[in-house]
């Protein structure tokens, strides 16, 4: 018996996976860009706390090795 498929099917399939291609770049695109500029407000949120409030303590190995 003779094997058949669908005429054009590649067609189909190229233009199916080039448009879900086309919405999933989109929406990954959107959360990286989400992300990004939160983890960015965090980063300027966190150095702000840290310029504000901390400072740096030396540790004594530190201390001795400039003596």
């Amino acid at each position: 018996m003779a094997e058949y498929k669908i005429k054009g099917l590649k067609k189909v399939e190229d233009v199916v996976v080039g448009t879900y291609k086309k919405i999933e770049d989109t929406v990954v695109g959107g959360y990286k860009s989400i992300e990004d500029g939160a983890v960015g407000t965090y980063k300027k949120i966190e150095d702000k706390f840290v310029d504000s409030f901390l400072e740096k303590e030396e540790k004594e190995e530190e201390k001795k090795s400039e003596e």
